[in-house]
């Protein structure tokens, strides 16, 4: 499982590079492809410059990617990989499909298409908690009846969906969500309506750079965040990426379709945080999870 864009931090990934030689590989060559000094913001900042989309996403797929360089040969091949939006990228790293150097340059340029389609239309997000994705989609209806665009964007854990569109159609899907009974509504700070028919102006500019990014046939199926299901070739991994923008992840069901591709695997959480071994516990509450972000972690797992 690797984790998506939020999971950025200063600081991130420096203890690795400082322990290991094959992640400061990583961050030197991804700095070396992106012609920026993408390895010295994630060390030391400013947050401000971390978070912003265009680097935060690679950002967080070289912290991801470094990890899978020092663990790599002792992992072995994973019976499956997923990640969380940006990090489904990730997982197409994790098992051959592409390699950092061009992913990291892939995830940059998603970066900035998305956030020039946010400045075309402005968006929003907010994350509800504790009320049923069922409950969640019918606030978003009704409230795009009035005009605007709200849909569930991030399906996450049985009761914890982002929602995503048009400011005014959020809000009223929030306080829908409210009057059914959501524990929270929690504006997200982002810089578009990700997930949704907004981000459709970035499509055809992702498309392109996916179709030029040079696809191999993943080593292992890799469960895709728009349809759920396991892709094995690198024409459907080009095709579901670019589905990806405007399409909800659908959390949920691609962690349980993973557990069903590999029943009693332990999920291993490749990246920075933990949010994702934590939402895992939500959906297959049997399942084994271990996270590796850490350089204190990765040793622990290299000397099991």
């Amino acid at each position: 499982m690797c984790p998506g864009q939020g999971a950025q931090k200063v600081g991130m990934g420096k203890d690795l590079a400082d322990r290991f030689p094959a992640a400061r590989a990583v961050f030197a060559a991804i700095d070396d492809a992106l012609d920026a000094p993408l390895s010295r913001i994630m060390w030391e900042g400013p947050d401000e410059q971390l978070t912003r989309t265009h680097n935060a996403q690679p950002a967080i797929l070289a912290h991801s990617a470094a990890v899978l360089a020092v663990v790599g040969k002792t992992l072995g091949r994973p019976a499956a990989a997923l990640g969380h939006s940006l990090g489904e990228y990730s997982g197409y790293v994790a098992t051959g499909s592409l390699s950092a150097r061009d992913a990291a340059r892939l995830v940059r340029r998603r970066g900035q298409l998305m956030y020039e389609a946010g400045l075309a239309r402005p968006g929003a997000m907010a994350a509800v908690l504790g009320l049923d994705t069922a409950e969640v989609e019918a606030a978003c209806r009704e409230a795009s009846e009035d005009g605007g665009v709200a849909v569930p964007a991030n399906l996450n854990a049985p009761e914890q969906t982002v929602i995503s569109g048009d400011p005014d159609a959020v809000a009223r899907a929030g306080e829908g969500c409210r009057a059914r009974g959501a524990k929270r509504v929690v504006p997200l700070k982002v810089s578009g309506a990700f997930h949704s028919p907004l981000m459709q102006p970035a499509v055809p500019g992702l498309r392109a750079a996916l179709t030029a990014a040079g696809f191999r046939d993943p080593g292992s199926p890799v469960v895709a965040n728009a349809t759920a299901e396991p892709v094995s070739s690198a024409v459907d991994a080009v095709r579901t990426l670019a589905e990806q923008l405007t399409a909800p992840v659908r959390w949920v069901e691609c962690v349980r379709r993973a557990a069903t591709l590999a029943p009693g695997a332990t999920f291993l959480e490749i990246g920075p945080g933990n949010v994702l071994a934590g939402l895992l516990k939500r959906i297959v509450p049997e399942a084994k999870a271990t996270t590796l972000g850490t350089a204190e972690e990765v040793e622990r797992f290299l000397a099991e």
